[in-house]
């Protein structure tokens, strides 16, 4: 008998357990693979008798402690047919630490060294102090022995696995590649790698041998996968080792396979050989001489790292661990280098270490093939295959699931459970959610009949306390052993060898899923009594995605949230009770809570990630009102920018939008996207706007796209931008735009997409009744496909607008009013409707800009267009049609019927074409404006509409209106404008031109510009010649031609022989030179000098009248005015002459008021702050009456008597106006002085000219000495006023007011003496001259008696009428005071 068997005591119970094991050896293998995860079943041992082979197997579990051995009981009594009264026995005797103890010494002495199990391996040693071998070995013998030694090693590890209770036996043999795509990114190595600046590329799947290209051989060779959590990175890490260990990954000698998850256990530094050799396998002798070999053939060496997105912990980016820095240094090339490297990493923040150069590989899932692929190899040579893969077909909902491997694996182990006991159809209806997946997974994992309800709660609390401390790698200390016991039987723990350092090493244990450790979780959150619903709703959160681009670590919680909503769901509440032991009451509670927080987060605004996070958690709760809520909750404009989705995702956003009424636009921005997601969009009917931008899809999402875009049927807007379409993908979805009827604009910008499927494209618009946009833009297309697309814009009766211009291509379509009934008819009814339409009423606006058209291009496009429609706009500006191409279609233009613009600008026309199209146009007689500038590369025409095309629809107009840009106004038809600036125009140019615009003349008034050439004064001089014979222009335009002052006034010569030529306006130092029809002239900015104005004045002198003359200079000396003022009886015909903004010199006013005399034709002189002086003159027919105005001309005292002498020689004087100059009191008394001698007969205005009361008072001492004066009034305050009104013969009756004079008691005396000697003055009116009451008294009592009729106010009393009795009353008992704020004497 054993000798463990004896010191146990009882050989009955030792025998009955290997008797039981003996009968299921490939149990016990199992057993022995998970409980010793680093331990070899060597093939000696199947020489030995079973009996043996079942002892040997014990000793060695036996011997890892008691902790190992109690849970290896423990599965014993679960999973195997056990005895009742051997299940009490072995619990309670190897169950127990008593029973272990008892044994351990005596085991250990009876086991000899040389007893060791063949399968073990040599005790690891550390390379650093590796001894001197032995026996002369070679070093390739060495490295031989270890290469098969580390092929051999992983043959054994994944030798065929025995499933667990439930299982069948496919549960851990089937495997199918997901789908792999590579993505081009540049990793920004300051701040990482971010997952939203990767563009999946969409072509061929990856193979997995695709992942390594061997044929580069210089520098780090990085591959990183990156996928989702369930997506299966672990799984095609360990199927890379298992394939390699076959032999068909032969481009490899070493591959050595690594998880995060265990190295972050390092604490302490390691060099490479170490890490290879102390931590994976260590060679039998001379570590150095085999790490030589495996660096002399690094090439051939595959590290794999598993777990990349761990690797930050537990010291953050800033302070990498030893073994993150080991791995940068393999990465870039500076430990091992040309070795490849391969690591996987959940989507986020990856390590700086990175290069730049890592290829970057997208992990995207299962597609249907692939997801129809795993049920066929879950469920081969099974009679339920067929069920399943019906159930599967029928059922979106569990389809959609299944596109992530994990939880797919997961639905064929709940069908398989469910398929025998439940008609088609109900087995998928218990599978709704992927909560209620693991709900059913655990029930399938559980015995018959019975639900281990403690073990899951103590379970669900060490994966919570793991997901609390970030910890996912459990030893035997943190797990009792029924536990480990009970996750081993049920598949939900795994175990492994943990090594960190020589000959430290022990079996760590973890879920064997990390979603797996968030549903247990969930499940002691919402069953336990431990956690109350406070407790519980602190866990359901959002988790934005977009923390991910700058968060170190990702959390390992992700999918609580979303387990705790689905397990809040009605149909869970039956398992958390029982879970909970009959906690009914409870359970409702805490599902409440959850629901309570998720309708609270509903109404809050989300980014997208959140939006998605939240659409997760509603979609599991299957509440329709909370999805209701949710749904009518989202913004109109929903956006998705720059994180990853799946397909899963947006069914889930498909389902929750199924409870919205109101439409919604998803923008899809920057977001990596599986080939196959559109298909989650299937029958999403509130779609109203679709948008995939920036998104490197292909073919297979555009077929996807075209499968799911028939059923979506408010959809109106679809665009999908940045892809790499080929014809292949482009012909499924023109194949589907038709049987979208209400699409009403489409955009395919930016996918590179060739000539032919352009045209495929364009094919189905008149297939689409209500479209209004197609784009088309930066696709690259050649001028052979753009004049086809013209020819559809042409004939298509829907278009309105063809805009191309450079890498833009835009089709613009107006489609017609139309019923529901009608957009619901066969597409053949539609098409010849809106053809019916279209020719009523069509006008089509063409733009070919920059589009490198030629002079061959130009003839297919007019004989085109001649067959076309009416043409809004043609636009082929920045082309190259030159001089001929340009004169074609300036010839073809009366035939193309153009209702507003033909632009031909920047097409390299030259001086010599401007004559042929000056020609060619000459016989259209709607061309209303052409407008060429070869200096700014501008040749546009300007056409005048009929008046039937004047008479169209009030819908095309404002279509237009909404899609062109503003025009000029248009000319009236009679009207023409020729505008030939810049051209670069000398005068031998101008007979051909004349030559050429003859023919324009007949059609209508013609306006010509001739502004910015070369004409110069002999130019000037030849067109002067040339003008008869144009007919009657309407205007000239030559500014801007480098014409000399002598030049400018011969043009005054056109006045005589141009007998429409009414206006000439110059500018002469600004080169402005203006002839009009309307009769005025004017030269400004000239030198004016004498000789010039007496060349000006007889030149004007023989032309026809009214004549306006209008000067400006910067300064015109007192000669030159003087010259101009004696030319003026010269010109008879002149009626107006005025100097504006130019400066005249303080004599001007004398020289101004002295032409008065000598020109008895001037009626008016007006000079008004020396700078702007203007002269009118009287017709013969006109009455006479002279106005004379010098304001702010600087006047003083000095200046009065010469001016009154001038002013005295006009026989007709009427008005005068010498208002704010600088006259003073001493100024206005001299001008008092002369004022008899002044025959004026209107008015004089001395305003503002600084007087005091002095003035006022000369004012009233003056009065008797001018019998003329009917009326004086003066203000002092900030009027500032000062005005006399005269007539023609003395006046019998006089009035004078006087306005804030701020009189002074010692004026009074004198203003009485004034106004007694004015026996004439009949009313005073004093205003606010601060007379009190009292000096009020005396200035009457001073007055003399009035001849007549006197009225005397004083506005600051009150008003009362008086006779002159009580006034002289008044004066006498001035006493008497009265307190009255006017007063009014009247008397007789």
């Amino acid at each position: 008998m054993d000798p463990v068997g004896l010191q146990l005591g009882n050989k009955n119970l030792w025998s009955c357990l290997v008797r039981l094991l003996t009968k299921d050896p490939e149990w016990l293998n199992a057993k022995m693979k998970f409980f010793l995860p680093n331990m070899d079943l060597d093939s000696r041992n199947e020489t030995l008798d079973p009996e043996q082979r079942v002892i040997l197997q014990l000793n060695k579990l036996h011997v890892q402690g008691s902790a190992t051995w109690q849970s290896f009981i423990h599965c014993v009594c679960m999973q195997l047919e056990v005895p009742l009264d051997l299940e009490v026995l072995l619990l309670s005797t190897f169950g127990s630490d008593d029973g272990f103890t008892s044994q351990l010494g005596a085991e250990e002495k009876s086991q000899p060294e040389s007893q060791l199990h063949h399968g073990l391996k040599r005790p690891h040693q550390s390379c650093g102090s590796s001894p001197r071998r032995k026996q002369c070995r070679t070093q390739l013998e060495l490295a031989k022995k270890y290469l098969q030694l580390l092929r051999t090693s992983a043959q054994q590890r994944y030798r065929s696995r025995i499933p667990g209770s439930g299982q069948p036996h496919a549960f851990h043999q089937v495997y199918v590649p997901p789908i792999l795509r590579r993505a081009t990114a540049s990793l920004d190595t300051p701040e990482g790698a971010m997952m939203g600046d990767l563009k999946v590329e969409d072509g061929t799947d990856v193979s997995i041998s695709d992942l390594f290209n061997t044929r580069v051989n210089k520098g780090p060779r990085v591959t990183v996968l990156l996928g989702k959590a369930g997506m299966g990175k672990t799984t095609l890490a360990h199927r890379l080792c298992q394939k390699w260990a076959e032999g068909h990954l032969d481009c490899f000698q070493a591959l050595f396979l690594f998880e995060f998850r265990q190295l972050n256990l390092i604490t302490r530094f390691l060099t490479l050989s170490q890490l290879l050799f102390d931590l994976y396998l260590s060679p039998e002798s001379d570590h150095d001489a085999v790490f030589q070999y495996l660096e002399k053939n690094a090439d051939q060496v595959l590290l794999i790292f598993d777990g990349l997105d761990e690797a930050l912990q537990p010291r953050g980016p800033d302070s990498p661990g030893p073994v993150l820095t080991l791995f940068s240094r393999l990465c870039h090339g500076t430990l091992l280098p040309g070795c490849r490297v391969m690591a996987t990493s959940r989507p986020g923040k990856l390590p700086a270490c990175l290069p730049a150069e890592a290829a970057m590989v997208h992990m995207l899932g299962f597609d249907g093939p692939r997801v129809e692929e795993y049920v066929n190899h879950f469920f081969s040579a099974q009679p339920s295959r067929e069920g399943a893969l019906v159930e599967l077909q029928t059922n979106g909902r569990l389809r959609s699931l299944c596109a992530v491997p994990a939880l797919c694996q997961v639905a064929c182990l709940c069908l398989h459970h469910l398929l025998p006991d439940h008609a088609p159809g109900q087995s998928v209806a218990l599978l709704p959610t992927m909560t209620q997946l693991y709900v059913q997974m655990v029930r399938a994992l559980s015995p018959p009949g019975r639900l281990p309800t403690t073990s899951l709660l103590d379970l669900g609390e060490v994966a919570l306390r793991g997901l609390e401390t970030g910890k996912v790698i459990f030893y035997a200390e943190d797990i009792a052993p029924p536990l480990i016991a009970f996750g081993a039987t049920h598949s939900l723990l795994t175990s492994f060898c943990v090594r960190t350092g020589p000959g430290h090493q022990e079996t760590g244990y973890a879920f064997t899923h990390l979603s797996l450790q968030e549903f247990l979780a969930a499940l002691h959150l919402m069953a336990s009594p431990k956690v109350n619903k406070d407790t519980l709703t602190q866990y359901v959160t959002l988790h934005s995605r977009w923390v991910q681009r700058t968060k170190a670590r990702l959390g390992l919680s992700d999918h609580l949230p979303t387990f705790l909503a689905g397990l809040a769901s009605c149909t869970c509440r039956p398992f958390l009770s029982h879970l909970a032991q009959g906690s009914e009451d409870c359970v409702g509670a805490k599902q409440a809570a959850v629901v309570q927080v998720l309708k609270k987060l509903a109404t809050r605004k989300l980014t997208g990630p959140k939006v998605v996070q939240l659409c997760h958690c509603v979609d599991e709760t299957q509440e329709p009102e909370l999805a209701s809520l949710t749904a009518q909750s989202l913004p109109y404009q929903l956006p998705f920018h720059n994180f990853q989705l799946t397909c899963t995702d947006l069914a889930t956003l498909t389902n929750i939008l199924e409870h919205r009424e109101a439409p919604i636009h998803l923008d899809f921005d920057g977001c990596p996207l599986e080939p196959h997601c559109p298909e989650a969009l299937v029958g999403c009917r509130q779609i109203e706007n679709l948008s995939f931008k920036s998104r490197k899809c292909g073919d297979a999402f555009a077929e996807a796209l075209s499968r799911s875009l028939p059923t979506m049927g408010r959809l109106q807007m679809l665009g999908l931008a940045g892809s790499k379409i080929t014809a292949r993908g482009i012909s499924h979805l023109v194949k589907a735009l038709p049987l979208c009827p209400q699409l009403e604009e489409v955009s395919f910008r930016d996918n590179q997409l060739s000539d032919q499927v352009v045209l495929n494209i364009v094919e189905v618009l008149p297939h689409l009744p209500r479209l209004r946009k197609l784009d088309l833009s930066s696709n690259s297309i050649c001028v052979s496909t753009l004049l086809c697309l013209a020819r559809v814009a042409v004939t298509c009766p829907t278009v309105k607008m063809l805009q191309a211009r450079e890498a833009d291509l835009i089709f613009l379509l107006s489609p017609p009013t139309e019923t529901t009934a009608e957009l619901q008819r066969s597409p053949d009814l539609q098409e010849s409707d809106s053809q019916r339409k279209g020719a009523q009423s069509r006008s089509l606006t063409l733009r070919l800009q920059k589009c490198q058209l030629q002079v061959h291009d130009a003839e297919a496009l007019i004989a085109l267009l001649q067959e076309g429609p009416q043409l809004e706009e043609v636009d082929l500006s920045g082309n190259q049609l030159e001089d001929e191409g340009c004169r074609l279609m300036a010839e073809a233009a009366s035939q193309l019927r153009i209702a507003r613009k033909l632009d031909l600008s920047d097409n390299g026309l030259s001086v010599t074409g401007v004559h042929c199209v000056l020609r060619a146009v000459s016989a259209c007689w709607t061309l209303a404006e052409l407008h060429i500038s070869l200096q700014h590369k501008t040749v546009v025409f300007m056409f005048a509409q009929g008046p039937e095309e004047q008479e169209g629809p009030q819908e095309r107009a404002a279509f237009l209106d909404s899609l062109m840009l503003q025009m000029p106004s248009e000319l009236p038809l009679s009207s023409r404008r020729m505008r030939l600036t810049h051209c670069g125009l000398q005068a031998k140019h101008l007979e051909q031109l004349c030559e050429a615009l003859g023919g324009s003349c007949h059609l209508g008034h013609l306006h010509l510009d001739f502004s910015g050439n070369a004409l110069g004064d002999e130019g000037a001089a030849r067109l002067a010649q040339l003008l008869p014979g144009l007919g009657a222009l309407q205007s000239l335009n030559l500014s801007e031609n480098g014409l000399s002052l002598d030049a400018v006034l011969g043009l005054a010569r056109c006045f005589s022989t141009l007998q429409w030529l009414f206006h000439l306006d110059i500018s002469f130092e600004s080169q402005h030179i203006l002839l009009r029809g309307d009769k005025t002239g004017s030269l400004s900015e000239c030198p004016l000098e004498p000789p010039s104005l007496t060349r000006l004045c007889a030149t004007l002198k023989d032309c026809p009248g009214p004549l306006e003359l209008q000067l400006s200079c910067v300064f015109l000396s007192d000669q030159s005015l003087e010259t101009l003022l004696d030319c003026l009886p010269q010109l008879p015909q002149l009626s107006l002459l005025q100097l504006s903004q130019t400066g005249l010199s303080p004599k001007s006013p004398f020289l101004l008021a002295n032409t008065l005399s000598l020109c008895p034709r001037v009626k008016k002189v007006d000079l008004r702050s020396l700078h702007h002086a203007t002269l009118h003159f009287r017709s013969n027919e006109e009455q006479e009456g002279v106005c004379c105005g010098f304001t702010g001309c600087s006047l003083s005292q000095e200046h009065v008597e010469s001016l009154c002498w001038l002013l005295s020689k006009c026989k007709d004087l009427s008005q005068v106006d010498l208002s704010a100059n600088l006259l003073g009191d001493s100024g206005l008394r001299c001008l008092l002085e002369c004022l008899p001698k002044v025959p004026i007969s209107g008015s004089l205005d001395l305003s503002h000219n600084s007087v005091s009361q002095e003035s006022a008072l000369y004012l009233v001492e003056t009065l008797p000495s001018c019998p003329r004066v009917r009326e004086a009034s003066v203000n002092l305050g900030s009027e500032q006023s000062f005005r006399i009104h005269f007539s023609r013969e003395d006046q019998a009756g006089k009035t004078l007011r006087l306005s804030e004079c701020s009189f002074r008691p010692e004026h009074v005396s004198r203003l009485a003496t004034g106004l007694s000697q004015s026996l004439q003055l009949t009313e005073l009116t004093l205003t606010q001259c601060c007379l009190g009451q009292k000096q009020l008294a005396i200035l009457l009592s001073l007055m003399g008696r009035p001849a007549g009729l006197f009225n005397l106010r004083d506005s600051t009393r009150h008003t009362e009428k008086l006779s002159f009795p009580r006034l002289e009353a008044c004066a006498l008992g001035f006493k008497k005071k009265k307190e009255r704020k006017e007063e009014i004497f009247r008397g007789y």
